[in-house]
């Protein structure tokens, strides 16, 4: 029986792999929607984005039926757990 040996090559890309997954999957940047701040309903981006767009950039939480809840529109009042990190965000 021949036995098969694996290139150090091959294990280091597929390791290198698995850690470039995994920093990016714990960014320590919080998710942000553009949201009318009065509705709190998920408008084009375009409306955050022009100084005369209705809408204002919601950071976390959640969306359900076009509408956002348990996060903030201060970015600083949200913490997302990341790699290394502890804490928790708050709303």
């Amino acid at each position: 029986m021949v036995r098969r040996r694996l290139r150090s090559g091959t294990v280091v890309l597929g390791g290198m792999g698995v850690l470039a997954a995994t920093l990016t999957s714990c960014s320590s940047e919080p998710d942000r929607r553009c949201v009318d701040p009065v509705t709190q309903e998920i408008l084009p981006s375009y409306e955050c984005s022009d100084s005369n767009g209705s809408g204002s950039y919601y950071y976390g939480g959640s969306n359900s039926h076009n509408k956002v809840s348990g996060g903030s529109f201060n970015k600083s009042a949200v913490e997302r757990d990341g790699f290394g990190s502890s804490g928790s965000g708050g709303g």
